[in-house]
């Protein structure tokens, strides 16, 4: 595969205020590559970055296999789709997507052959007369991608696209746009503070935080493999269980000792843990602590706790309880006999478990 975009000790700094430290990224040739972060992270300001809206500090940009690091937006190779949209408001939809490639001097012909295709893409083939303003949001958004999809560009990039829509149009154009990745095959770069945009979009993610990147992995990689607490308690939903332990090793691995104020300690047993610190953080996600009752307990730690509450939803329930002075949740099934103030039994799935340091938050297995 190809090297797409290829960014080198990236640094960019408004005055003496640092919002860029040191980023190192790759993609290839395809991948869908997420940045994702809290407000403040500096993933917008990375894309606009790759987009030669802003002027890096040091470090270096290349697209392809050119050092774009200087080189102008628009002969960057590059398409963007922005949060407001950006269309104009006196042209019809048609003249939109095809007008930046009238300013480029790219014949009729194929302009209307170009939009013609996009049009079917998006199914927007019915508002092509229409202007803007006769628009709902989700079609004013397949508008803007369409405006992207004509420039067959090297790169797209999306600033946070969807941010505007309700909830269950963002998941509507969160399944067009995977399905317009996997068609087309093009190469994106595409930033959300929405986690769960993340993992259903990426193949690629990069989570921020501080203008400093905290993990580069697949989807699967961050959320089962968190690099630091930061990653651990911002990638899912509910967030992983963060829980403080004492360890006391023996012939058979380590004992977890997990405080419950007046109860007796939950006792934890990881015969596979190893080389593990007096006190961790262990981390584990809620689908991985199960109710006793119906899921076989082969190979599971079993431990009764008392129910703090439950939160009924659907397919899911969610129980929480508290361990180690934290909140602590437990994704079981829908049909849960659980109660508030009662004891329930149950499993703990310890081949899934992630330990972290308390002083560094660094990942430890």
């Amino acid at each position: 595969m190809n090297t797409i975009l290829d960014i080198k000790n990236l640094h960019k700094n408004y005055g003496a205020l640092n919002i860029l430290k040191d980023v190192n990224v790759q993609i290839e040739e395809g991948d869908f590559l997420v940045l994702v972060g809290p407000s403040g992270c500096g993933k917008s300001t990375l894309l606009n970055c790759i987009a030669g809206l802003e002027e890096i500090t040091s470090g270096s940009i290349s697209i392809g296999e050119r050092d774009m690091t200087s080189v102008s937006p628009k002969d960057r190779d590059i398409a963007m789709v922005f949060q407001s949209y950006a269309l104009y408001p006196t042209m019809s939809v048609a003249n939109n997507i095809t007008f930046g490639m009238k300013v480029r001097g790219i014949d009729k012909a194929t302009r209307e052959a170009k939009l013609e295709q996009v049009a079917k893409q998006l199914q927007i083939e019915a508002l092509l007369s229409r202007r803007p303003g006769q628009l709902s949001g989700g079609q004013r958004q397949r508008v803007a991608m369409g405006r992207a999809l004509v420039r067959d560009p090297k790169l797209f990039l999306f600033d946070e696209p969807l941010s505007n829509l309700d909830a269950k149009l963002r998941v509507e154009m969160r399944t067009e746009i995977k399905k317009l990745h996997k068609e087309l095959g093009a190469s994106m770069v595409y930033v959300t503070h929405d986690q769960i945009e993340a993992m259903t979009l990426a193949t690629k993610i990069v989570v921020m935080k501080g203008g400093v990147v905290q993990q580069i992995g697949t989807p699967s990689e961050i959320y089962t493999t968190p690099a630091n607490l930061f990653v651990a308690d911002f990638m899912g939903s509910p967030a992983m269980n963060l829980i403080p332990s004492k360890v006391k090793t023996n012939g058979k691995g380590c004992e977890l000792v997990i405080d419950r104020g007046t109860e007796q300690p939950l006792v934890l047993h990881d015969t596979s843990a190893k080389n593990l610190p007096d006190e961790v953080i262990i981390g584990i996600r809620p689908e991985d602590i199960g109710d006793a009752t119906l899921r076989k307990s082969k190979g599971l730690e079993t431990s009764d706790c008392l129910v703090d509450v439950v939160e009924p939803a659907g397919a899911d329930t969610y129980v929480l309880l508290s361990l180690g002075g934290k909140e602590v949740t437990a994704r079981v099934p829908g049909d849960t006999k659980a109660a508030s103030g009662e004891r329930m039994t149950f499993t703990f799935n310890m081949s899934k478990l992630s330990y972290f340091d308390p002083q560094t938050g660094l990942r430890l297995n």
